[in-house]
């Protein structure tokens, strides 16, 4: 299929992001600890870091189809650029923790801010059903690719600045700099999207408008629930605090961390490419459980491994099949809505991963500071998402989108 010109935008939108995103999330701890932050500060960091995105993305997107989806966009890219700045140049916890709630910070690798839920919006518009779920498998494919040359880049920038003499800290201080560029070349790309991305709200007054969402706000707020649990679960394990673990339990420098998630994140792209074509066969709810479950278990098995080999290993096997539930998840929850309510349903989701995200970091943290514990991040987020699949196939396997029915 044919991409129109602001589909092609879209995209590239979506591949700087995501570098952005990867280059930040290999040093961000890295660069808070060097900062002189405690283990209980970078914790509170993180989770105001998840927090602050979700109060702020829940208004940006509930209001995009009325307000202007290019211009919400804009806002992202400005609160990214914000974030950014303040990070570089401040010392103070507070300071940093202010940035850290009112911009736009990954401490995970993985979409915050509004523009997953608009961008998404936006290209469903101009797709037919049967080609959504394939085109977002590309969307997601290209948004690994480029987590993966970011924390490559920021691994190799942050061992080639160390090994010519310069402190860790200027290191780390350098690629939260190309995080701030990356919000300016965000910014350039959302002024050339066209009006055609914004939708007419075509709405029945007699009924209900709360978040943006009327006919469907009952299933978007049950998928909601059910989209925290996982989160929560997965913000034991974000890219920055398994990236912290290898470098604490193994001693891996900053480059052997950048082509870990390197790796990682090129096998999370191309599992969720795959993830379409399994789709049309099974449907989407069951590839999004069945695919799940197996990763989980990889996941619980990672601090078990006695030497650093075998723990990538588990690592990267689990990264093969661990994303090819986000395609599918975020075509499923665009499938069931109307399409004036596909930005707010796409971003009430997104927050209430942002919110379940948002506790655990600072749970991890600490546990992560503790020799004996340290494995234990990993075990209960293994052990809550499986508990996520199987209630996820017990709520909605007999909810079908329109190109299943």
């Amino acid at each position: 299929m044919i991409l129109t010109r602001d589909a092609r935008l879209l995209f590239a939108t979506r591949i700087a992001r995501m570098f952005g995103y990867g280059l930040l999330s290999v040093v961000l701890v890295l660069y808070l600890v060097a900062l002189g932050i405690d283990g209980w500060q970078v914790g509170l960091i993180l989770t105001l870091t998840l927090l602050g995105d979700a109060a702020i993305s829940l208004w940006l997107t509930t209001h995009a189809d009325r307000l202007g989806r290019r211009r919400i966009l804009l806002v992202g890219a400005a609160l990214m650029l914000l974030a950014a700045v303040v990070f570089a140049v401040a010392h103070d916890f507070w300071l940093l923790l202010l940035a850290a709630t009112i911009g736009v910070i990954s401490p995970s690798g993985n979409e915050v801010g509004p523009f997953l839920a608009v961008e998404q919006a936006s290209l469903a518009q101009t797709l037919p059903d049967r080609e959504r779920t394939r085109v977002f498998g590309w969307y997601n494919l290209v948004g690994s690719l480029a987590t993966a040359s970011g924390a490559l880049a920021a691994g190799l920038l942050a061992q080639l600045l160390q090994g010519s003499g310069t402190s860790a800290l200027v290191s780390y201080r350098a690629i939260v700099l190309g995080y701030a560029a990356v919000g300016i070349a965000l910014a350039i790309l959302f002024v050339r999207l066209s009006p055609a991305i914004e939708v007419t709200v075509v709405r029945d007054v007699s009924v209900a408008t709360r978040l943006g969402l009327h006919r469907s706000r009952g299933i978007v707020l049950r998928l909601a629930a059910l989209f925290s649990l996982d989160a929560f679960a997965g913000g034991f394990v974000m890219q920055s605090l398994i990236a912290y673990w290898f470098h604490q339990r193994f001693g891996a420098e900053p480059a052997t961390l950048g082509a870990i998630f390197f790796g990682a994140n090129i096998l999370a792209g191309l599992s969720a490419l795959a993830a379409a074509r399994l789709a049309a066969r099974i449907g989407l709810i069951n590839t999004m459980v069945f695919t799940h479950l197996p990763s989980n278990v990889l996941l619980i098995l990672v601090p078990l491994m006695p030497s650093l080999p075998l723990a990538i290993g588990v690592l990267l096997a689990r990264f093969a099949i661990s994303q090819m539930d986000v395609p599918t998840r975020q075509s499923y929850t665009i499938a069931v809505v109307d399409p004036d309510e596909r930005s707010a349903a796409a971003g009430v989701t997104g927050i209430a991963r942002s919110l379940g995200a948002a506790v655990s970091p600072s749970l991890a943290a600490p546990l992560l500071q503790n020799v004996p514990l340290a494995g234990l991040p990993f075990l209960i987020g293994g052990g809550l998402k499986i508990v996520y699949d199987l209630l996820v196939l017990r709520a909605f396997r007999a909810v079908r989108p329109p190109e299943e029915r």
